[in-house]
Formats: structure tokens, C-alpha cells, sequence
């Protein structure tokens, strides 16, 4: 079960309101590397989680970053203050208060409008946060490594937000948080590094002929060789011939077919088969070519528009699109 403490993990001190900060600060509160995604990752990988010490560490995460995005919701909601008044009692000309809330260069204004200043379950851009942002697997050889990487990114976040505040309160509590994504990293990179073995990921074993192989895809200037692709370790291919059918095959795809779904696939095969011989006008040319004469193909000759030509009845051609050896663009009799 969950129970809730009234106060917050850290302190929320903010100095002054500051509309466009706050809707940055959506990033972290309802976007692909907040809170709510790490705490909804962490907590279902916890529901699913066989041993017992790995389903202790996701829940005690997972809960934490519940508290972590109380702690967002708080500094949007403190940032967002002043203008949640101004906006519900309409409390300037309209002028002014459209230039206070767009001032800060960014979409604040549609948080604003739209939620009416509060924290609503979006990124920075409004747009809705959604469980697509959880990545799990339920194999925890993979989503530990997944776990790390987005602890990694939500660092990188807070960082950047950290970057764009001189707010000594905000930036405190934004330190605090992007420093707990650290703490977490190390948890799940110790919890991954428990388990013997743990790469590569899974359990079935690769196949040993490609396992060390590098392939040399990109070629030109600004190749480069490192310990991801040179050593004992590796087998760089750089030859393109040895870079396709690397299994000793044909290179092609093949399918064994029974002898009736191979006659219905030959008969669509024929019904479908193209011309390469045809030379066909296609509608796109034939517009072209009205564009040129200034006119509809049937009266760019100077006759009615209710006068049918060769050429407005899908007769043939000639190199103007106009006349033909037929009726030479000439109305039918």
C-alpha cells in the first residue's frame, strides 16, 4: 500500500514567480526522462521482479520518485503562482497579461490557458505524458542497463535546467534531484553487476562466428579505430564483399511455398506485371502542359469550353497535348 507524509522529500524554496521556468520544469514533471516515467518504469518492473532484493530496490525507487515528482509538481506549481491568480480574476488588461505570460519566450501561455497555471502531465512542449515512455521487458539483465541509461539522461535534464535559473531555491532543489538520479544509477548498476553472468542480456547464447565481428559499413573520410572496433577482441570487415551474404548464402530472401500458392502468385504476378516497353501520359504531365498554354487541354485551341475535342475525350496526343493526327485539336463534328 502507499501512505502518504505531507512534507516533501526536499524543501521547495522559490524566489519569486516565473512562468517560463516553470514550464520547463514540465519536462521532469510529465516528459519522457521525468519522474512520473521512472516511477511508473521502476514500479512495474517492481510487480513483475522474482528476487526478492531487486523487488525491494524497485519499489524503494520507485516510491521515491514519486516523491521526487511531488517535489517538480511543488516548483511548477510555486513558479506558476502569480500567474495562477492574475489569470483566474483577470486581474490585468488583457495586453498585459498576454505579455506576462508569453514573455519568458516559450509555450508557457498554453500551460497556462490551457491548465490554468497548475502542473499538468505534460512535457515542456504540452505535449501528454504516455506509458510509451515506459521501455521495460521484464528480463532484468536488459532493463537494469535501460534503468541506468535513464537515470543517466534525467541527469543530463536536470543539469540543463539547473543551467537556465539563477533561482537559488530552484536551483538547490534541482541539484538534490538530478544528484538522486546518481544514487539510483549506482543502485541499479551494483544490482546488475550481482548478477553472474549478466551479459549479453537474456539467456541464449550467441552465435559465435558474429559475436566479435566489426563491420566496417560506413567507409570514407573520418573512419576511426578504437577499442570498439580494433584488438584481440575484434574482426574488422572491411571488405564489402565479405560485409553480405556472411552466412555462406545466396544473400537472398527464399521461401518454400506449396505448389498452389505458388500458381496464385504467378497469376498475380501477371495481372500486376508493368510495361517496360510503354510510354504513357501520366496526369501530372498532362497538367504541365496546360499550365504552358494558359488554358484546359480541350479549348487551349481557342474553341467553347462546351466543344469536345479529340484530346478532351482521351484521344491520342501529340507532343503539345493539344491536336493529333485525328482531329488536330479541332471540335468533333
Amino acid at each position: 500500500m502507499f501512505a502518504h507524509n505531507k512534507r516533501l522529500q526536499y524543501t521547495v524554496r522559490v524566489s519569486g514567480p516565473n512562468p517560463g521556468l516553470a514550464n520547463l520544469m514540465l519536462e521532469q514533471f510529465g516528459g519522457p526522462q521525468g519522474e512520473l516515467a521512472a516511477a511508473m518504469r521502476y514500479f512495474t518492473q517492481a510487480v513483475a521482479e522474482d528476487d526478492p532484493g531487486r523487488k525491494d530496490m524497485l519499489f524503494d525507487i520507485a516510491t521515491e520518485e514519486l516523491s521526487h515528482l511531488e517535489v517538480i509538481g511543488h516548483i511548477v506549481a510555486m513558479l506558476n503562482k502569480g500567474a495562477k491568480g492574475r489569470l483566474a480574476e483577470a486581474a490585468e488588461e488583457e495586453a498585459e497579461m498576454y505579455k506576462s505570460i508569453t514573455g519568458a519566450g516559450n509555450d508557457s501561455h498554453i500551460t497556462q490557458v490551457l491548465y490554468g497555471a497548475g502542473a499538468p502531465l505534460t512535457n515542456s512542449a504540452g505535449v501528454p505524458w504516455t506509458a510509451a515512455y515506459i521501455d521495460s521487458i521484464t528480463e532484468p539483465s536488459a532493463d537494469l542497463r535501460s534503468n541506468i541509461a535513464a537515470e543517466a539522461r534525467a541527469k543530463i535534464v536536470y543539469e540543463r535546467l539547473i543551467s537556465l535559473t539563477d533561482d537559488p531555491g530552484v536551483k538547490e532543489a534541482l541539484g538534490f534531484l538530478m544528484t538522486r538520479e546518481v544514487a539510483h544509477l549506482k543502485s541499479f548498476e551494483k544490482a546488475l553487476y550481482s548478477m553472474e553472468p549478466n551479459f549479453p542480456p537474456g539467456k541464449m547464447p550467441v552465435v559465435p562466428a558474429f559475436a566479435s565481428v566489426y563491420y566496417n559499413m560506413s567507409q570514407g573520410d573520418g573512419e576511426m579505430r578504437g577499442p570498439w572496433n580494433q584488438g584481440a577482441d575484434w574482426n574488422f570487415v572491411s571488405d564489402r564483399d565479405k560485409q553480405s551474404a556472411v552466412d555462406g548464402g545466396t544473400g537472398e530472401a527464399e521461401v518454400a511455398l506449396p505448389d498452389a500458392d505458388i500458381a496464385v502468385l504467378q497469376q498475380m504476378a501477371a495481372r500486376t506485371m508493368s510495361n517496360p516497353d510503354s510510354a504513357p501520359r501520366t496526369g501530372a504531365e498532362l497538367g504541365m502542359l496546360q499550365s504552358a498554354s494558359g488554358g484546359t487541354i480541350a479549348n487551349a485551341g481557342g474553341e467553347s469550353k462546351d466543344q469536345a475535342t479529340v484530346a478532351s475525350m482521351g484521344g491520342p496526343l501529340d507532343d503539345t497535348g493539344v491536336g493529333n493526327a485525328m482531329g488536330s485539336g479541332k471540335p468533333l463534328k
